[in-house]
């Protein structure tokens, strides 16, 4: 484990001049809209572009990554306040070259903690910056107030949803409340489960019509990801189904996803992005 440990560093040191990292939050209005599914597969897809990305799990209470996946998490995020425990040491592997960080059970406790463990904890997970091009942050859904400042903080927000109106319904309550907060946030959608293209593309322009018609926020679209039965069947063999089914419509949905998501420009001011900028933020909002 420390040879491993000191290959990251490695990696991480030779790389954190010259890589702007992302940090990017994943959530949805409600459950069951195939959220963490999404935030796994599309790890794995910015991965088979040579885009290095880290996942952390906080879908808190009821987090589920490591079932798709199936691994069971050795450590998580609350170990970095151990004697002697780095972002390294806490770090998952799990199928495809992904690496993950498990928020654990008591992750609602973060914004509890006093300035001192926050503070340690907060510059344990620094070495990211730099190290990852994409750090995923897989957040419950609606809106508790973790997951609410976690959007927040990061440099843009996926809202993933279905085309069933419930869910819809739901997502735009998600854009709402995050508008009302930050008129800037910089929010994509994902719209899943979509039986065709056209179906994809007519549920993102009418949330996007909505957004812009009541609230004046422009709303961008990344894509869509198949109904597809490999999917679910996936799920079943605890496997992602970009590695188990690669050629499967969702395998292609998702890919294509990574292509517009790459596609746009990054900023490189450390300030107010990255993992600098996200930190300021958070303890902005804890506080």
């Amino acid at each position: 484990m420390r040879d491993q440990a000191e290959q990251l560093r490695e990696r991480m040191l030779q790389n954190k001049k010259t890589r702007p990292t992302r940090l990017v939050t994943v959530t949805s209005g409600k459950g069951g809209v195939g959220k963490s599914n999404f935030s796994l597969n599309f790890g794995l897809g910015l991965i088979e572009k040579g885009h290095k990305a880290v996942l952390f799990d906080l879908d808190l209470g009821l987090a589920n990554l490591d079932v798709l996946m199936g691994i069971t998490p050795k450590k998580h995020l609350f170990h970095l306040l151990e004697p002697d425990t780095t972002v390294w040491d806490i770090i998952e592997h799990g199928p495809g070259g992904l690496e993950f960080i498990a928020g654990g059970s008591g992750f609602t406790q973060i914004m509890q903690l006093d300035d001192e463990k926050l503070d340690r904890l907060f510059s344990h997970l620094d070495p990211l910056q730099g190290y990852a091009d994409t750090i995923i942050f897989d957040t419950g859904a609606g809106f508790s107030k973790e997951s609410m400042r976690f959007m927040l903080s990061s440099d843009e927000v996926i809202l993933v949803t279905t085309p069933e109106p419930p869910a819809i319904t739901d997502a735009y309550a998600v854009i709402k409340m995050l508008h009302s907060r930050n008129p800037a946030v910089s929010i994509r959608l994902v719209i899943n489960r979509a039986s065709s293209e056209r179906e994809g593309k007519m549920t993102a322009d009418k949330l996007a019509m909505v957004s812009k018609r009541f609230l004046n926020m422009d709303i961008q679209s990344l894509g869509y990801v198949s109904d597809d039965p490999y999917v679910s069947k996936a799920v079943k063999l605890q496997r992602p189904f970009l590695l188990t089914y690669p050629q499967s419509q969702a395998a292609r949905s998702i890919r294509n996803l990574v292509e517009r998501y790459l596609d746009r420009p990054v900023t490189t001011d450390d300030s107010i992005s990255g993992l600098k900028g996200f930190l300021a933020r958070l303890r902005h909002f804890i506080r």
